[in-house]
């Protein structure tokens, strides 16, 4: 499916230029529409459609420029409203196409997937650039301090097994601390990472501390708060941020609010929960009895945890902290018939905006964020992008078990209780562009890009390369993982990486995915795979592009999937291929190019695609799996 002479349009700067918008601001946004035989691009009738107080407006857009290869048309967008919606229809000799976010249709089309831009002011500009590196932080590296076991806990040796079975793994204790961290930050500035993010260091019952027990002080296992302030230290001034994990939803049972809510009915902290018949009978997080669920309807609550100045989400920024991601983001504030959602996130970035402007906030949102209407521009700044990216990268790079690619692993697909499918590229194209629809764009460029996540299996699993936690070197699935990694560092949003995935460790679920890290065991690492996320992490660092730039789809077929990265200053083209396909043929015009020697390879993986001309086109052979940057002249 060549998608090269289709118009279009999204919010980055080539396409939006200038400042984010406030309420009454008109803004230019542009649309590109390409030449294709027997039409010149300058010949098309664009019209902006928007919404103004509920009903449809419509405008004509002007010529702004055109050439050979097509035409730039520029329209007049009035910001009357907090959040805009608008698309364009792109007529013309008997053409009539709809181009929205989710792509071009050649008839009417609903208003949900209109292009949106927001009033409200935009996230941290720095956030754009990031590369986050994730660390969950008893796995990660012990610092040689002498640590108590706490009661809880069954200690490990470093180099066990995680045991997964159900209800011992969040009790597995391998002494990693807050200073073991601080001391192996060459890790992540060997990945090009700048942001350091930790699960949850408050301290709490369980190794995974979504079960806290306070918000005032960080784990005495962890080195406590005098650890986080040494990290912070050291972490910033090697220009490295540091993100937080914050549980806005429940707490643990064990919390010392909610040990005051059981023994006094009457107190104030009863009121920060839902007791159906107190003091053994509470609303709970997925009927867990030990996480007991928040009732943010107690302006006590808010004030002491996320409202004003005093409160928990401001105090550990006070003291350092460069944001916070929130966890289960999507059931924060909601119980039944009760939707606070929205007004919890608001009042979070309210009062981050008051002392710290500068600080992300990012929400955890396993599905379909945009569609619950949680990133409209005044809350949530981002969301980790499960459903526009990591559900269909795994759909789509799904390698199978051992008895061969494409069968069964046993994997669930992220909570649907059924396999991961493997399905073709225009069904994950069509995912991505209509999950990304619901919102506007710069919700997306501060959204993290997981190839997985401490809550999801290892993506080398999922590619086909085992299911042992220790690094695997099988060649097919390291060649699919590394296609991955060409997408997550080459795509719209924040690459995150989970640590141990640049060592090709391997994991059949989220507590089995928790790998101590393999310091001393040069034997548990790929070295293949570590170079190849130095080689890409390095090329999205440097090319601006791959941070800021559009994503216009150049060709999808059911094993390639070939994109463009265009920013003001720079255009790149990228191609994946998960198996070996018909090779792709690009116009030279349609890529703005005038010979086939103007795309300079960035970076490859060891099997990725080689590029040749023949006069008119570019020609992307149709070898795979692999991937391949092109800087265009």
């Amino acid at each position: 499916m060549d998608l090269l002479g289709a118009p279009h349009h999204d919010g980055s700067p080539l396409y939006t230029p200038g400042p984010s918008p406030v309420l009454g601001d008109v803004v230019p946004v542009r649309v590109r529409v390409p030449s294709v035989p027997g039409l010149a691009g300058a010949d098309a009738d664009v019209v902006l459609r928007r919404w103004s107080d509920g009903e449809p407006a419509v405008s004509h857009a002007r010529l702004e420029s055109s050439d050979d290869t097509g035409a730039w048309f520029v329209a007049d967008l009035a910001c009357e409203h907090p959040l805009t919606h608008y698309r364009f229809l792109v007529a013309g000799q008997g053409r009539y196409r709809w181009l929205n976010a989710s792509g071009v249709r050649g008839r009417d089309v609903a208003d949900a997937a209109d292009f949106k831009i927001s009033t409200a002011p935009p996230p941290p500009d720095w956030v754009t650039d990031q590369i986050v590196y994730q660390v969950f932080p008893d796995r990660f590296a012990r610092s040689g301090a002498v640590r108590t076991p706490p009661g809880w806990a069954t200690p490990a040796a470093w180099d066990d097994e995680v045991d997964h079975r159900e209800g011992f793994s969040s009790r597995q204790w391998y002494g990693g601390d807050l200073d073991g961290i601080a001391q192996h930050l060459d890790v992540l500035q060997r990945l090009s990472a700048t942001t350091l993010y930790m699960t949850p260091i408050f301290e709490g019952r369980s190794v995974h501390r979504y079960d806290a027990v306070s918000f005032d002080r960080i784990d005495p296992v962890l080195g406590g708060d005098e650890a986080l302030a040494r990290l912070l230290g050291v972490a910033h001034a090697r220009g490295i941020r540091v993100l937080g994990d914050l549980t806005l939803n429940h707490t643990g049972s064990g919390h010392e609010w909610f040990r005051r809510a059981q023994a006094d009915a009457t107190s104030t902290e009863a009121r920060y929960y839902t007791f159906w018949d107190h003091p053994d009978s509470y609303a709970t997080w997925l009927s867990a009895k030990t996480l007991p669920k928040l009732d943010h309807a107690s302006p006590a609550l808010r004030q002491r945890l996320y409202e004003g100045t005093a409160s928990v989400v401001a105090r550990w920024l006070d003291l350092g902290l460069d944001g916070w991601r929130v966890d289960v983001a999507n059931m924060t504030g909601r119980l039944g018939p009760v939707d606070l959602a929205h007004d919890v996130a608001r009042t979070v970035r309210a009062t981050m905006a008051v002392g710290h402007p500068d600080a992300w906030l990012l929400a955890e949102h396993g599905h379909d964020a945009a569609g619950d209407g949680d990133l409209t521009g005044d809350g949530w700044h981002g969301t980790m992008d499960y459903m526009g990216f990591t559900r269909p990268m795994w759909a789509w790079l799904n390698g199978g078990g051992p008895d061969g690619p494409g069968l069964p692993h046993g994997l669930d697909f992220l909570g649907l209780r059924v396999p991961v499918p493997r399905l073709p590229g225009p069904a994950v194209v069509a995912t991505m562009r209509e999950a990304r629809a619901g919102a506007p764009w710069h919700a997306w460029t501060a959204s993290t890009l997981h190839l997985d996540s401490h809550d999801t299996p290892r993506m080398r699993t999922v590619t086909g390369g085992g299911t042992s936690g220790r690094a695997d070197r099988d060649g097919h699935g390291r060649a699919l993982h590394l296609v991955g990694l060409a997408a997550q560092m080459t795509m719209p949003g924040v690459p995150t990486v989970f640590a141990g995935d640049e060592l090709g460790l391997t994991g059949v679920s989220g507590e089995h995915a928790r790998t101590p890290y393999p310091w001393d065991a040069p034997d548990r690492v790929d070295a293949e795979t570590l170079e190849a996320y130095q080689a890409w992490s390095a090329a999205r660092r440097d090319t601006v592009a791959l941070r800021r730039g559009s994503l216009r789809f150049a060709h999808v077929g059911d094993d390639s999937l070939t994109y463009l990265r265009e920013h003001p200053d720079q255009r790149v083209l990228v191609h994946l291929s998960r198996a070996a396909h018909p090779p792709v043929r690009l116009s030279l015009a349609g890529l703005g190019l005038r010979a086939a020697e103007e795309a300079v390879t960035g970076v490859r993986t060891p099997d990725g695609p080689s590029v040749r001309g023949d006069g008119e086109s570019l020609l992307l052979e149709g070898s795979g799996p692999g991937a391949g940057v092109w800087v265009l002249g």
